[in-house]
């Protein structure tokens, strides 16, 4: 993980001209840096995390800017709350550091324009009827979050409100206000979710539609997607397509092939690669992302692929069929040591690592080279502009005998 850096006035003073609380965020790390600058810094950072594994730099092919700077996010979580203890009623996100503090997110650069202005309108409703932001101490008050996705390429909004059940929420004059926004896309949504769990996790335990459908649609790589307003779907839909494009161009020809695409998520690459697979067989821990791609093979008519939820490592070690490409996208902690053996033990020509923490990518690919792979090729993304987020592609070729 990066180490924090010291943000110098002149950063500063550019950041905040963007976003008034840049700094006290704890969102963005880049703005007011040019995106060169942002680039060389990040650079650096997968750089090092290679030489820390003792990988030659000689694989590294770069870095690919940001498809996008701003306006990127096509989901966004709100949080109400305060910056100090008994100050105004805030509706943002968390300060840099804090699980309690809230600083106002009305200028965040990081969302469109239309989750801006639904913030502002929600936050005015909700003052001008005098409900109180729920304590996370005390655990009383009304007012949680405010959870807005956008289908990039559908212009589908979609909008939950959630609140804990100590209040009654005016749902009738809240779906009014949405509906009465002068908005770039279309509202296709409302929910108000009742949610008095005491963790930070949104927990559907009451889930009430006060307009349209529970879900947007969505298209990526030529793949339609239904989803729903707690669903998993990656967050920056063209920088997504752009990184998965390049993963799969980076593959043999699949053609007879059966290929596992191993941490699936959604299913997109598995679908994807389904298109020219004989096989394709996507592996996820988390079950609502396996739901949803189930229901977009579905939508998408592919019969040759399925997917299995459960831990990578428990999965394979049940699994009989047996790949000849693999493709794995794992969390940030990286690929445990039980399941990167099992990956390895197959011996196929070619595996593709997608990754968003370059300092485990770096560990599972040393451990690669140890277990016979010759690492071809890395090259790092600029996906989330102005954060310290980096993805990665690393192609890993079998040592021939």
């Amino acid at each position: 993980m990066a180490a924090d850096r010291r943000l110098d006035p002149e950063q500063l003073e550019k950041g905040r001209a963007l976003c008034p609380s840049f700094g006290r965020c704890g969102g963005c790390s880049y703005l007011g840096l040019s995106q060169e600058e942002e680039l060389k810094i990040k650079e650096k950072e997968v750089l090092d995390c290679l030489a820390a594994s003792g990988i030659d730099a000689s694989v590294f092919r770069g870095i690919v800017k940001a498809p996008s700077e701003s306006g990127y996010r096509n989901k966004m979580e709100f949080t109400f709350g305060n910056e100090v203890k008994d100050g105004p009623t805030l509706l943002g996100l968390h300060a840099k550091k804090s699980f309690i503090s809230i600083v106002p997110a009305d200028g965040c650069v990081l969302v469109p324009e239309d989750f801006r202005t639904i913030l502002k309108n929600t936050l005015s409703f909700c003052l001008d009827k005098r409900y109180i932001h729920y304590n996370k101490k005390t655990h009383d008050g009304l007012l949680r979050s405010l959870v807005l996705r956008r289908g990039v390429r559908t212009g589908e909004l979609l909008v939950n409100i959630v609140t804990s059940s100590r209040g009654k929420f005016d749902e009738n004059g809240y779906k009014d206000v949405i509906l009465s926004l002068d908005l770039k896309d279309d509202v296709i949504g409302i929910m108000h979710t009742i949610n008095d769990n005491r963790s930070d996790a949104i927990i559907a335990e009451d889930v009430r539609l006060l307009y349209g459908r529970p879900y947007y649609n969505e298209e990526i790589l030529g793949l339609k997607f239904k989803v729903g307003a707690f669903s998993f779907f990656q967050t920056n839909v063209e920088a997504a397509e752009r990184l998965y494009r390049d993963a799969i161009s980076l593959l043999p020809s699949l053609e007879n092939k059966t290929v596992f695409d191993l941490y699936c998520g959604t299913g997109t690459m598995t679908q994807a690669m389904a298109l020219k697979a004989y096989k394709a067989i996507g592996v996820e821990i988390v079950e609502e992302a396996v739901r949803t791609a189930e229901e977009a093979a579905r939508i998408n008519g592919l019969d040759n692929c399925s997917f299995i939820a459960g831990d990578v490592g428990e999965v394979l070690s049940g699994l009989s069929v047996l790949p000849e490409v693999i493709m794995v996208d794992p969390p940030r902690p990286g690929i445990s040591p039980k399941a990167l053996q099992k990956i390895l033990s197959y011996g196929v020509e070619t595996i593709v690592y997608v990754s968003c923490n370059p300092k485990t990518l770096a560990e599972n690919l040393r451990a690669a080279e140890l277990a016979g792979y010759s690492i071809v090729s890395v090259t790092a993304y600029d996906n989330f502009c102005y954060t310290k987020h980096i993805e990665s592609i690393a192609l890993l070729s079998l040592n021939k005998q």
